[in-house]
């Protein structure tokens, strides 16, 4: 299956377009059985939908290795980030009250964080190096017994690079500390198996698996403690109180199952066909991020002596749409977090683009893509004041 719009669209780490056949799965349950997921012994459409959420409850909990009862289903993947980590220290009582992530997390993680640092709980904001990785030895210098939750990113939003997040569990599991990480970008792209990562809680999402928006996850490890957020019903083992979203979670199992590795390693060799060419064709580009060790979806490039707000423009009227960093940063002129978490300065910040691709790429728009980023920064820096001197430079 392939886009079948105008639009080369190449912003597939804020959402994707929905699967088709994803669509053909949830529709049942929107036009048919629609009623509430209620308990067994109620009428029978209620318990057809209390199995169809079921079934993808194990089907989704499977593709982590996890029993069901450690998958609850929430509305997006910031809700399953602020209950892994807001439930988790209002589920815990006793000493412990340190709390440890990296500078370049995503939002939920870092705001929430911020959030309970101005509750009064201690907070290290661990550095990364110049292609986004945690040092390990500054990690087991900042986890003690002090310390109640670390919560490390399996795959940076912006650079997607890649974090050993088995290791960093185990450093944090040896102190006695709960490990959390966000796999938004990794769910069904990278091989999660929590029998064998000691990681106890993890946020994973639909809406970047040409799944529905309005439905993610979040892995609980049996024997985590955990206290809901929001007060309502006794939903989702009385952890997320509300009507369950059952097309939504059908949804989000049908397009885990027709993630493959197969299209992964497709997707990955478009990815790298972009990104060599364009670093090849295009001076003073660098790559952001991990060449190797990144989630096979995401390129990351700066482009030096001009603006990338401007290049997002001058895409967009050829029918490409990228982005300037995360999602969340494409209505701030503030420099990116990341960018500058790993180094750069605020000209490589402002004149970076994420290309983040999908099942719906094709070959022939990586090419066109190559030719008008190249043509449009050429054009851009012999207009800019920063572009006049950069052979000099």
């Amino acid at each position: 299956m392939r886009e079948n719009h105008q639009t080369i669209y190449l912003d597939n780490a804020a959402s994707t377009r929905l699967d088709p056949r994803v669509l053909e799965k949830m529709t049942p349950y929107f036009l048919d059985s629609y009623a509430v997921a209620t308990s067994e012994f109620a009428y029978s459409m209620g318990i057809e939908a209390r199995e169809a959420l079921e079934s993808a409850r194990t089907e989704l909990a499977g593709y982590l290795h996890a029993q069901p009862g450690e998958f609850v289903f929430t509305s997006d993947p910031t809700e399953s980030t602020n209950l892994a980590i807001l439930g988790l220290v209002r589920g815990t009582h006793g000493p412990r009250r340190r709390l440890v992530t990296s500078r370049i997390e995503d939002f939920p993680v870092l705001n929430t964080f911020k959030y309970l640092e101005s509750e009064g709980f201690p907070v290290t904001y661990l550095p990364v190096d110049s292609n986004g990785f945690v040092d390990r030895e500054r990690l087991r210098q900042a986890v003690s017994e002090e310390t109640l939750l670390v919560s490390i990113q399996h795959a940076n939003q912006e650079i997607g690079t890649l974090q050993p997040i088995g290791e960093f569990a185990a450093i944090s599991k040896a102190q006695g500390a709960f490990f959390h990480t966000d796999a938004t970008h990794t769910f069904r792209r990278v091989p999660l198996d929590m029998t064998a990562l000691p990681v106890d809680l993890a946020t994973v999402a639909s809406h970047t698996l040409h799944g529905p928006r309005g439905i993610a996850g979040l892995f609980l490890r049996e024997g985590t403690p955990l206290k809901k957020i929001l007060q309502g019903g006794f939903q989702e083992r009385n952890l997320r109180p509300g009507t369950e979203n059952v097309p939504g979670a059908v949804g989000f199992a049908r397009a885990a199952q027709l993630m493959t590795e197969e299209e992964n390693e497709e997707i990955r060799h478009l990815r790298d066909r972009l990104q060599d060419e364009l670093l090849r064709r295009v001076s003073h580009s660098i790559l952001n991020g991990d060449r190797t060790q990144r989630v096979p979806q995401n390129a990351n490039i700066s482009f030096r002596y001009v603006e990338g707000e401007s290049i997002t423009l001058q895409l967009d009227f050829r029918g490409i749409a990228v982005s300037t960093g995360s999602a969340c940063f494409s209505k701030s002129l503030e420099a990116s977090h990341v960018m500058l978490g790993i180094g750069g300065d605020h000209e490589r910040a402002h004149g970076s683009i994420r290309f983040t691709l999908s099942r719906f790429t094709t070959a022939e728009q990586i090419e066109t893509t190559i030719g008008a980023v190249a043509e449009v920064v050429e054009n851009l820096r012999r207009i800019s004041p920063l572009g006049k001197d950069q052979g000099e430079r």
